[in-house]
This record gives structure tokens, C-alpha cells and sequence, in this order.
């Protein structure tokens, strides 16, 4: 798009912003000059982000429109005035919507896991799918490391006996952390941050992942580097820190599970459906394992309780992300890649 300037000095009796018409164009006195400038890129944000990555996106010149709970629906019909997508966990951008973004550039997600989003389908169509898994690996390790204090020293039942009036203190043996083995399943930025914590703690530990950690961060955990069925067999707790792919969906299941330590516990703040939530529940019921902390279930919010009413069970609603500054970290980290994106 064109836009033309002309500058002209002023008659007397002129006013500012007065029309130039076409015969004075040509005018000696004036003075043309053609800028040329891109429309601005369309951005919608389809879930609630923080505030400050919305302003940098726009200081940058990006059109911003928020749409923070709007539907399937609605963003299928939507979509194709878009340049730019920004979701969190709710929105699920499947290949219809991304089919019909005819102008869809980017797709953002202000957060880590990416199972929301048509990953395939952006790919064959040049949509550039952007994350953040950096920024809430502090707040979902440091919930991680809290679960696991919390299934030790047996707190949430504690809390719960002491807002009834009771007093069961002979009833809480619980465990110490230091001297006991983690076995961190995944160590990218989350993972690894809670092995930090963990062997801080006075914790051994375990790591399994696809390639082999840098032998310098081995040696920094004190850590081993051995295949999953070891990892279970050893470990004392279990925590899980992989995305949800199809080759992770159900990674711990029954099997998984019997290769344990009898009254070991597991952990799981990366997505609910990589653990077989049916085993799980028999698990527990059988004795199998001692406790289970969860932060995400397959089906959220779940409608079966069964699992998560367990007394053995430590649960949250999907709060690994949900500090201020993950949050803040988040929506920041996103404007950034989608304006790098664009340049």
C-alpha cells in the first residue's frame, strides 16, 4: 500500500491539513514524496495471555484484536483475517482452522506443549508453530518439587484432618527426601530444573530421555543416564517431564507400572494422558504404589473422580504455569518470536 506525503509551504489564510487538490500537485512549490508501507499483520489472541506481550505487539505495529474465550466455531470463521494465531492450552487449532486461515503466517503458543495445535498440518502449509517451553519451567518445577513434599509429608491430608478438628499426628509417618533415588523422566527445560532442585535436596539421581544428556550436566547432577525400565525399577519416586506425542501417549501404563518399587510414587505435571489413568487407579488400589501426585489428567477437568479422590493421591488443577511471572514470561517470550518471526 502507497501512501503519498506532499508538503507545500503555506498560502496566508492557509490552515493545516487542508486539502491539496490535484492541480497543485504539480505546483513548483511542492514537494512529493512516496512512502511505501506494509499492512499492518493481524494478530488474535484466542486465550487469556498477559497484558505486557500484547502491548510489545503492538509498539511493534501488529493489528492485536483479543478474542480470549471465543469458540471453534467462531475462529473457524475468523481465522482468514488473521496473519497471526496466539493460544494457550484451550483453543485447539486443528487442521480445519488452519486450512482456513488463508493468510495464516504463525501460530503461537504462549506455554510448552504444542498437542493442541495441528503441528503436521502447519508444517505442509507454512505456518511457521512457535512456544515458550523456557518460560514456565521454574514455576512447573517448583510445583513438581512441592507434589513430592507433599505426598512425604502426607500435608494435604494433614490440612484436611486439622479443618475437621482432628488431631492425627500418629497417623503421618512420612518420608524424608534426601538419600532417596528420582528417576526424572525427560530432562528438557523443566525436567532439568527439577533434577537440580532434587539433587540440591540431597537426592540421587536417575534420568532417562531419547539422546544421552551433555556429560558435563550428568556430572553436574551426579546423575545416570540409564533406559526407562531401569529407571522404574530404582527409583523411589518417578516424575514425568515429556510432551505429548503419539510415541508418549501411554508411556506409563500397566506394564510401566508393575516394573516399580512396591510403595514407590509418581509424579506427573507434563499431560495426563501420557500415563494410562485406568492402571494407575489399579495401582493404587492394589498397593502397588504408595501415592500419586497429578496436575493434569487426560480428560480436564475430569468427570471421574475415582482417581483423583484417592487418599493417596495428591491433585491440582493445572497449575504448573500459573504463576505471575510464568505468565508474564510467557506472553513476553511469544511477542518476541512472532515479531523476530515477521522480520
Amino acid at each position: 500500500m502507497a501512501e503519498e506525503t506532499f508538503t507545500c509551504p503555506l498560502r496566508k489564510g492557509a490552515s493545516f491539513g487542508k486539502e491539496i487538490n490535484s492541480s497543485q500537485r504539480n505546483c513548483s512549490e511542492v514537494k512529493k514524496r512516496i512512502t511505501y508501507m506494509k499492512p499492518k499483520a493481524r494478530v488474535l489472541v484466542c486465550d487469556p495471555i498477559h497484558e505486557e506481550g500484547i502491548e510489545k505487539l503492538r509498539q511493534a505495529g501488529f493489528d492485536v484484536n483479543v478474542e480470549s474465550t471465543i469458540s471453534h466455531e467462531e475462529l473457524r470463521n475468523a481465522v482468514s483475517d488473521y496473519d497471526v494465531l496466539v493460544v494457550r492450552s484451550r483453543t485447539k487449532v486443528t487442521r480445519e482452522i488452519i486450512e482456513a486461515g488463508k493468510r495464516l503466517k504463525a501460530i503461537g503458543r504462549a506455554g510448552v506443549g504444542l498437542d493442541n495445535i495441528d503441528v503436521e498440518t502447519a508444517e505442509k502449509r507454512g505456518v511457521a508453530v512457535l512456544n515458550t517451553p523456557e518460560a514456565p519451567a521454574e514455576a512447573v518445577a517448583e510445583l513438581t518439587i512441592g507434589l513430592m513434599i507433599s505426598l512425604a509429608r502426607n500435608i494435604p491430608l494433614a490440612d484436611q484432618a486439622m479443618k475437621k478438628g482432628e488431631w492425627i499426628k500418629k497417623k503421618l509417618t512420612g518420608w524424608e527426601l534426601r538419600g532417596k533415588t528420582l528417576g526424572v523422566v525427560g530432562l528438557g527445560n523443566v525436567g532439568e530444573r527439577v533434577a537440580k532442585i532434587a539433587k540440591a535436596m540431597g537426592m540421587k539421581i536417575l534420568i532417562t530421555k531419547r539422546t544421552p544428556p551433555k556429560p558435563e550436566l550428568l556430572k553436574e547432577l551426579a546423575g545416570e543416564f540409564v533406559p526407562l525400565p531401569e529407571l522404574l525399577q530404582r527409583s523411589d519416586v518417578v516424575t514425568i517431564h515429556v510432551p505429548l506425542t503419539p510415541q508418549t501417549h501411554h508411556m506409563i501404563g500397566a506394564k510401566e507400572l508393575q516394573l516399580m518399587k512396591d510403595g514407590a510414587f509418581l509424579i506427573n505435571t507434563s499431560r495426563g494422558a501420557i500415563v494410562d489413568e485406568k492402571a494407575l487407579l489399579e495401582a493404587l488400589q492394589s498397593g502397588k504404589l504408595g501415592g500419586t501426585a497429578l496436575d493434569v489428567y487426560e480428560t480436564e477437568p475430569p468427570t471421574d473422580l475415582t482417581l483423583t479422590g484417592l487418599p493417596n493421591v495428591v491433585c491440582t488443577c493445572h497449575i504448573g504455569a500459573e504463576t505471575e511471572e510464568a505468565q508474564r514470561a510467557a506472553s513476553t517470550l511469544i511477542a518476541e518470536k512472532i515479531i523476530n518471526s515477521f522480520r
